[in-house]
């Protein structure tokens, strides 16, 4: 099967175990990775040891890492309108506060040199009932980001995440005008914007700038009110396929990465990743 793009996934939602999550990944066809939680300990907080042991297993299982999933810019924002309680805060291992983000920053330059990957997935602080009073303060973290970054080569991929300020394309469009650094991209996550209560394509998708997407994130839900109900990729309400054809059409030639966020069927998450990374795989390649 010819693919149109490379496919990938976040490791962690095949398995914490890297070796049985990348063999299940080659299986499927999937020559990338993206770290974000290893052997249960998130990966800003990994030793250099555990670091060296991953990328000598990623070697040898010949996979390129393409990005870091860190936290970064996942806390709250100090002195911010109240957190929106409506979205559920996923923090994969990582407990790390406002105070953390410029060590973590910092670290998180180190762990992309030491892996070989050239995004870092950065967020926009836990969501508010009034984002737009956040939003200075957040292309100014941003646009920090991105100037350091390029002095280290990497971009800043901001992730538009449901449960922080930036969800929607609208909105990650709005943070990409107010910030126009060639260092700081977009991850394209379609499902955090459906949650966020966006059409994301074409709606969404269309205010972007194509040629700033770095990465896309591939899960897919339905909506019951607020609360989104994972599923199989491509089965659910997202047009996945329309996506990949636009992307396509754009001239992206990036990963689309696999979160699944579906616990699979009977709660097993591994085959429930399988079926997902198939079926991502047909779609990449349709």
């Amino acid at each position: 099967m010819d693919l149109k793009l490379p496919i990938a996934a976040i490791t962690d939602e095949f398995s914490p175990d890297l070796e049985v999550a990348l063999d299940a990944m080659s299986k499927i066809g999937m020559t990338g990775a993206e770290l974000r939680v290893l052997w249960g300990k998130n990966i800003m907080d990994l030793t250099d040891a555990e670091l060296d042991r991953a990328k000598q297993i990623l070697d040898g299982k010949g996979f390129q890492v393409m990005s870091i999933a860190s936290p970064l810019l996942k806390c709250v924002l100090p002195d911010s309108p109240e957190i929106d309680s409506r979205f559920q805060h996923d923090i994969f291992a990582s407990k790390h506060t406002f105070e953390d983000q410029p060590r973590l920053a910092a670290h998180a330059f180190e762990i992309a040199h030491r892996t070989g990957a050239k995004i870092i997935r950065v967020f926009s602080y836990w969501r508010t009932v009034e984002p737009l009073k956040c939003f200075d303060r957040i292309v100014t973290a941003l646009g920090e980001l991105a100037e350091k970054a390029s002095k280290e080569d990497l971009i800043i991929g901001l992730e538009n995440e449901h449960a922080c300020n930036l969800a929607t394309g609208a909105e990650a469009a709005a943070a990409l005008r107010a910030v126009d650094h060639p260092n700081l991209k977009l991850v394209w996550d379609p499902a955090n914007a459906l949650v966020s209560g966006e059409v994301p394509f074409p709606d969404g998708y269309r205010l972007l700038p194509a040629n700033r997407v770095a990465h896309v994130h591939a899960k897919d839900c339905y909506m019951k009110g607020h609360k989104p109900e994972w599923g199989p990729l491509g089965a659910c309400g997202i047009d996945w396929k329309g996506q990949i054809a636009a992307l396509l059409a754009d001239g992206y030639r990036g990963y689309v990465s696999l979160e699944t966020h579906w616990a699979g069927p009977a709660g097993d998450k591994l085959q429930g990743s399988t079926i997902c990374g198939w079926n991502m795989k047909h779609l990449a390649a349709a």
